[in-house]
């Protein structure tokens, strides 16, 4: 049985298309702050500098190919991109990515610089990878055992995977 790929499209992200995968910090003025909370069951939040190179991910013709989803059940997770713009691909806490339903959850996000995002506990994601850029730098804060808490789901292990585009 041969391979599925399935290319995707970012969108842009909004409180509600990201809703699914966590949520995105507000001001402080805004009524809903506060109503989302970090989680770190682990009591070890950690704040750092991280970064991701195109060439860590095969790409060619336009698109950046997801080949292996991660996940933290443990903490949620911040991230911003600090330098240029960036794409991530993310599934659902409760989907297994490496079936073809789960599969079809994955969805990607532009990110451009200073977009922050929450990853909810659990929340499978890939990148984020520089649209343009050789390499992006990151504002990161998530557990910081968090390389005893990395689960990951190999798409092209399961026969599939998912092209973002990045144009």
């Amino acid at each position: 049985m041969g391979e599925t790929t399935r290319r995707i499209e970012p969108e842009g992200v909004s409180e509600s298309a990201w809703q699914p995968f966590g949520w995105l910090p507000v001001l402080d003025t805004d009524p809903e702050d506060g109503q989302n909370r970090l989680a770190f069951e682990w009591a070890d939040p950690h704040v750092n500098i991280i970064g991701h190179r195109r060439d860590e991910v095969p790409n060619a013709d336009g698109v950046l190919r997801c080949e292996v989803l991660y996940r933290h059940r443990t903490h949620t997770q911040v991230i911003m991109p600090l330098d240029v713009d960036a794409v991530i691909a993310v599934a659902p806490a409760a989907s297994d990515p490496r079936t073809a339903g789960g599969a079809g959850e994955i969805r990607a996000f532009a990110l451009p610089v200073q977009q922050a995002i929450v990853l909810a506990r659990g929340t499978w994601h890939w990148g984020p990878f520089p649209v343009e850029a050789e390499s992006v730098r990151l504002f990161n804060v998530q557990g910081l055992r968090y390389a005893e808490d990395n689960d990951s789901a190999d798409l092209a292990a399961a026969g599939t995977s998912v092209e973002v585009a990045v144009h």
